[in-house]
Parts: structure tokens; sequence; C-alpha cells
């Protein structure tokens, strides 16, 4: 049985669950220890902040203590600096790009250009300072290194631009919004560069940057589409492309995440298995593309939970049981 660690397990409930449904046993890594997926793994490990020196040793001492061979970061938040940490968390794969890759698309000015000249269609694109006259409005200033559409803004004219320019306070670029339906696509490469799957969904409902509702979806250009980006960028395990369809038939790209995305429910349930994909790679086993291999229409529509949690004898929380209000093996 291949033990995993994901790292910066935080909410991601969804992904700690499949990959202990798919044979693995699995250990949860955050900083919070109120992070909701630590509870349900099979181990629970407070860590150091990312910013912490300790933040590798750490996780190398999981690695070593319980046999770790596969690393998942399920937030964007440490992966430059676990692609760049592979040697200290050997054996385990860190399921990664290269880190030039990590830190190109956590960069979305970066990753425009790169998309543009890589002959990948993107949204026009500017550093504050270059947006041009011609401009089509209502523009987006959006964080170069943001998630979560977080400092997220929507200018109708230069008076508004220059207003949210000044009002942001995190290092931003400006983007022409695009005008067609948005579609998410998840995709899933090997330690090569192949992509073994690419699942469109469409995009029914988000909050907060957050995929609320969608659906698993057979479009044979946005399947071909997905594992061209995928292997032009360099993706390695899991990533999100984010694209629109556009009326005159283009399809920009506005975002690589190099993760899970977070309607990673939806490929699940459509048949993508893509956490079996990940423990195959951790085992040296090369698996076979398969694309367009999926079930078509499987919608998500999620909810609130909650963990609830009570104090042991020695401070430490456990998972409890809301009704009976018994602790849960």
């Amino acid at each position: 049985m291949t033990t995993v660690l994901l790292t910066c397990a935080g909410q991601r409930v969804d992904i700690v669950r499949a990959f202990r449904a798919a044979g693995a046993t699995t250990i949860a890594a955050d900083a919070d220890p109120l992070a909701p997926a630590l509870y349900h793994a099979e181990h629970a490990e407070i860590v150091p902040l990312i910013e912490d020196p300790a933040y590798v040793s750490t996780l190398a001492r999981l690695v070593e203590e319980h046999d770790v061979r596969l690393v998942v970061p399920l937030a964007d938040l440490d992966h430059e600096l676990l692609a760049r940490s592979r040697e200290e968390l050997r054996p385990a794969l860190v399921l990664l790009p290269e880190p030039e890759v990590c830190e190109l698309m956590s960069d979305k000015l970066a990753a425009h250009d790169f998309f543009v000249e890589h002959g990948i269609a993107s949204p026009r694109s500017w550093a504050p300072e270059d947006v041009p006259t011609d401009a089509r409005y209502p523009l987006l200033v959006k964080a170069r290194r943001g998630f979560g559409s977080r400092h997220l803004y929507r200018a109708d004219d230069a008076q508004e631009l220059e207003f949210f320019l000044g009002y942001t306070t995190v290092e931003s670029f400006v983007q022409e919004r695009c005008l067609g339906e948005e579609f998410s696509i998840d995709v899933f490469s090997d330690l090569e560069g192949r992509c073994l799957n690419a699942i469109p969904r469409t995009m029914i409902l988000s909050k907060g940057g957050e995929s609320i509702r969608g659906a698993s979806l057979r479009d044979e250009e946005l399947i071909a589409f997905g594992a061209r980006v995928a292997e032009t960028v360099g993706i390695k395990g899991p990533a999100n492309v984010q694209c629109f369809r556009e009326p005159d038939g283009s399809l920009p790209v506005t975002d690589v995440n190099t993760r899970f995305g977070g309607g990673f429910p939806v490929p699940l349930a459509a048949g993508g298995r893509y956490p079996e994909l990940a423990l195959a790679l951790a085992r040296g086993e090369r698996p076979e593309p398969r694309l367009g291999e999926f079930d078509e229409g499987v919608t998500m529509t999620r909810f609130f939970s909650e963990v609830c949690l009570a104090r042991d004898g020695d401070g430490s929380l456990t998972l409890l049981d809301a009704v009976s209000r018994q602790p849960t093996p």
C-alpha cells in the first residue's frame, strides 16, 4: 500500500478521501490544526508555515518516518519550493512539474506571454503601464500571483481602471474580459509530460474562484486542446486549464494551475481515476494515455459540510460525530 503525503491539505477533503478510496495510506499536512482535511486522513500532521526554514525538513522527516512514496500538494502555495526540494524528499515522488514551470504558471502575466509565444490563445494582457488606448472595456485588474479570485476587480472605463490599480495592494496586471463561455479542463500527465487524460467540465456556478456546480463535457475540441496545453506547458501530474470559447471560435487560456482543480469531484466521478494514475507513477509504472475515456454529463453540486472536533485528555483534537457526540474512528 502506497503512502501519500498531501501538503497544504486545507479544505480538500474530497482529494484526501479519493486517495484513500484508491488504496493509499494518507497523511494530511497543514499548518492549521483546524484544517478539515486533516481529520479525513489516516494520519494528521501539523507542520510549520511554508515560509519557515523548517518546512521542507519537516516534510522530509515525515517521508522517512512513514515510508512516503508520493507527495501531492493540494494548494498553490508550496509548489515552487517542493519542486526545488525533490532531493530532500526522496525516495518520494513529488507530483509537480519542473520548478521553472511552477514559477512560470504562478505568474499570470508571464504565463500569458508564454501562451502567446507558443501559439496558444490568451486574452490580451498588459502590465499596468502598458495598457493601450484601444483596450476593450471592461478590463480586469488581476493579481499576477494569486488564486481563488482574490484581488480581482472589474473596471468599466479608464477612470475605474486607474482607481483599481491604485486600490489593489498586490502586484497586478490588466487583462481584457473574455466574452464567451468558460470551461475548465482537468488534465493529468505522466513524468514524461505525456497527457494521459483531459476532462472538460462546464462552469455552471462558481463563487470566490471555487467551482460550486459543473458537469463533465465530451467536447473533442476541448479534450484535444487541454492535452495540447498540458504538453506545451510541461505538466507532470495534475493540472487545471481554464479557458473560454469566444464568439470567433478561439479558446483563450486564462490560467493553468499545476494542481488538482477545485472541481476535482467531477473528473473523479466521471471515471478519470487520477488518484490511481498518481499512485501508478509513484510505483514506477508507465500508464498509457486514455484521452476521452470518461463519462459525460456527470454533474457536481456542492453543499456546506463541517468537521466537529473534541479535545482528548492530552489536549489533542479528535473527530467527533455531531449526532451521537461520540469520537469517530
